[in-house]
């Protein structure tokens, strides 16, 4: 029977079960070999003291530092009356800066006698102010001093001290102590990297790499070990998601070619102008792919309102016109009605097949979300299963068991993000042999987080907005600061509705919630009143707005909870004009789309992401009105919140925004569940810095799928590959 191999033993064996408890709990870390990609965060150079004065607020932080000072005192308090209460005040510096460092009761014994002034240690513990000044109570610590020199030695080997991520339960120190404990195992670490490919550019062996992270001696050593590791992350990924690209590739799909003048020749016909070149280029790669007897798998990318509803509903009827039919998911009710009521009023008389008035090339476009009454849901269903309707719009009400298709040849997801891939597959699932896929988003993805999430997906990028779309002027208000710009900014809608527009104010929370954060008690400074309130909500600013700057002006509420007739009914008063105000939440942010909007105020802007921002500043200036989205916020000039939204101010380019929001928030967020769960987090790889590794890694990936798919001949990467994702886990990859 085979032993198991040294980097799969639990760690319990090899550290004990307190420890491996504490790892798994805190760290996620279960085996050797979890433990041994558990990299140090950054490394202290022996001589070369951190700079305390740099210390984070309320961070755990571990410090290499020289005792200064250290005085015990005693004094009088309730549980010892008598004056015999005991502290320790021991003063730490490190050149840059003091710290103060206290120890109460009867944990001032073993520091006093280990911290006298002169000595060097590793000290860990929360940073916290008290009288003003930082400081950290009963700090863990780790002597670096002579006489402890060979266990010194043997952990700190080298000049460099590895600082790992740690918790409040797990010392860096104690990490490193168990890293050295595993260390030895590294030689069995089983080399995933194609060995020409190792050598073709120089990279060190894994062992070698996983030696030299831990234990460096040189900063070259570090840059080695990073280079190769990024490499292993990078080309791992990128091998999965190859797998999955030829797997998809070998499928079986019914070749859908557009006939000569069918319903698209007819529709084109009927349109208003001209598509744009984008459009343009981008339908004829989209009609290549579907005229294939393998799925297309294709992501659109395109700007808000740069006209891919329009791409997308052409591909539809493409496949209409070739006998299939074609479903649209969108993510909510709000915005699967929104489809259907622009695509049947794009379609006119096409969208009347079987009725009277019908045109001759028509056919049925049908709704279908869980709201539905039984009957309406009842015909459509019937509708979907006869062949009937050739279009449907739904939520994922659309991949329950009992909707069945008559041919179903293509899936249109809107906003994939929002999907998770289980619910795509179901969808296609649906099909007599796998329909053709093209994923919308609106959100502009930076190149390399398209390769790396969407790795399996050809992508087409929409960059140009159509003729007669508007400039967007975007400001900050600062409320706080500046309160006479608040009210400007109300003087501005009540011009724009004079001017025969509409507005929208967008709100972070709806309101009524139960669990509404209840202020403090205590008195917090203006710094933190911005950031400690509970985020302004619709119901409540909406009937502000009414009662003061607004009145007079008709003002409705928009938001989640409502139930989806509520919804609708307000959608349809707003797009008719109706209402001058529309008070949401951010469920108008994808999708919605009335023209006559030329405003939007976003309440609390600091609360929401970059892209979030841009996405909701495209629902105005949608006509051929100017735009203009105010951003108000009460967080101080200097903060990154107020930094970030100007940003957003200063710039309408999409994808250079989304590489500011990547580079403000940890990758992990952008992407999401593809890259969740500790195992296959990405630790090393920084998806915008390491754009060329990544570029490359997708190359050598696809050079080596497609040379030998099932990696016979490459054991060592099947077992990375099995190692960064399960079975269920290469299906999930794609997107989150």
């Amino acid at each position: 029977m085979d032993l198991v191999p040294a980097l799969e033993e639990p760690l319990k064996k090899v550290l004990g079960p307190a420890t491996a408890k504490v790892m798994a709990e805190h760290l996620g870390l279960h085996t050797v070999g979890d433990l041994l990609h558990h990299y140090p965060r950054r490394y202290e150079e022996r001589g070369q003291l951190t700079h305390l004065a740099d210390l984070p607020m309320d961070e755990h932080v571990t410090v290499v530092a020289q005792v200064a000072d250290a005085r015990l005192l005693t004094f009088a308090s309730a549980k010892a009356p008598r004056g015999k209460g005991q502290r320790l005040e021991v003063t730490i510096t490190d050149g840059s800066g003091q710290l103060k460092l206290v120890f109460f009761g009867n944990g001032v014994h073993k520091p006093h006698k280990d911290l006298l002034p002169g000595t060097r240690a590793l000290f860990s513990g929360k940073v916290s102010v008290f009288n003003r000044r930082l400081q950290l109570a009963h700090p863990a610590y780790e002597l670096l001093r002579g006489e402890d020199a060979d266990e010194t030695v043997d952990t700190w080997a080298g000049a460099l001290i590895p600082l790992y991520p740690a918790t409040a339960k797990l010392e860096s120190w104690k990490i490193a102590k168990a890293v050295q404990t595993v260390l030895p195992s590294v030689q069995e670490a089983v080399d995933p990297l194609p060995e020409q490919l190792r050598e073709g550019r120089g990279l060190v062996s894994l062992p070698e790499a996983l030696l030299k992270i831990h234990r460096p001696h040189t900063k070259a050593d570090i840059e080695d070990a990073r280079s190769r590791l990024k490499w292993d992350e990078a080309f791992v990924l990128q091998v999965a998601l190859a797998r999955r690209r030829h797997a998809d590739s070998q499928l079986p799909a019914v070749a859908r070619k557009p006939k000569q003048d069918g319903l698209l020749t007819a529709f084109d016909a009927k349109l208003p102008f001209t598509l744009t070149e984008g459009q343009q280029k981008v339908s004829k790669e989209i009609f290549d792919d579907l005229a294939t007897e393998h799925p297309m798998h294709r992501l659109l990318q395109g700007e808000v309102g740069s006209g891919k509803t329009m791409v997308a509903l052409r591909a539809m009827l493409a496949v209409v016109d070739a006998g299939g039919q074609a479903a649209m998911l969108a993510p909510t009710e709000v915005l699967a009605q929104q489809h259907h009521r622009s695509i049947t009023e794009m379609m006119g008389e096409l969208a009347e097949g079987g009725m009277l008035g019908g045109a001759e090339d028509s056919t049925k476009v049908v709704l279908l979300t869980g709201s539905m009454g039984a009957a309406g849901r009842r015909q459509a269903l019937l509708d979907l299963v006869t062949g009937e309707a050739g279009l449907v719009i739904g939520t994922h009400a659309l991949i329950e068991d009992k909707v069945q298709f008559h041919d179903l040849g293509l899936v249109v997801v809107d906003e994939q993000h929002r999907f998770g891939v289980e619910q795509r597959d179901a969808l296609r699932g649906k099909g007599k042999q796998p329909p053709h896929l093209l994923v919308m988003t609106a959100t502009p993805i930076p190149r390399t987080v398209a390769m790396t999430v969407f790795g399996d997906l050809d992508t087409s990028v929409l960059d140009q907005l159509p003729a007669g779309r508007s400039p967007i002027a975007s400001h900050v208000v600062p409320a706080a600061d500046k309160p006479h710009f608040l009210s400007r900014a109300w003087e501005r809608v009540r011009e724009e509705v004079s001017n025969g527009h509409q507005a929208y104010v967008v709100c972070p929370r709806i309101g009524d919630e139960d669990d509404d954060p209840k202020r403090s008690k205590k008195k917090p400074s203006p710094e933190d009143e911005a950031e400690k309130r509970p985020p302004l909500a619709v119901l409540e600013v909406a009937d502000q707005l009414a009662r003061g700057p607004l009145q007079g002006l008709k003002v409705e509420v928009l938001h989640g909870r409502m139930p989806p007739d509520d919804k609708d009914a307000v959608m349809r008063r707003f797009a008719a004009g109706e209402t001058h105000v529309l008070v949401a939440t951010t469920v108008i942010e994808v999708g919605v789309n009335v023209p006559n909007a030329t405003a939007m105020v976003i309440m609390d802007a600091d609360r929401f992401g970059v892209s979030q921002l841009h996405q909701l500043r495209g629902r105005v200036g949608r006509g051929s009105a100017a735009g203009l989205c105010l951003l108000v916020t009460e967080m101080p000039e200097a903060s990154p919140a107020r930094q970030r939204l100007t940003s957003v101010a200063s710039t309408l380019d999409g994808f250079e925004l989304s590489r500011i929001d990547l580079e403000q928030r940890r990758e992990g967020d952008v992407l999401g569940q593809a890259q969740s769960g500790a195992r296959t987090s990405l630790r090393m790889l920084a998806v915008i810095e390491d754009e060329e590794i990544i570029a490359e890694a997708r190359e050598e990936a696809t050079a080596v799928v497609s040379a030998d798919p099932d990696l016979t001949h490459l054991p060592g990467l099947r077992t990375a590959l099995q190692a960064l994702l399960d079975e269920e886990r290469e299906q999930y990859l794609d997107k989150g």
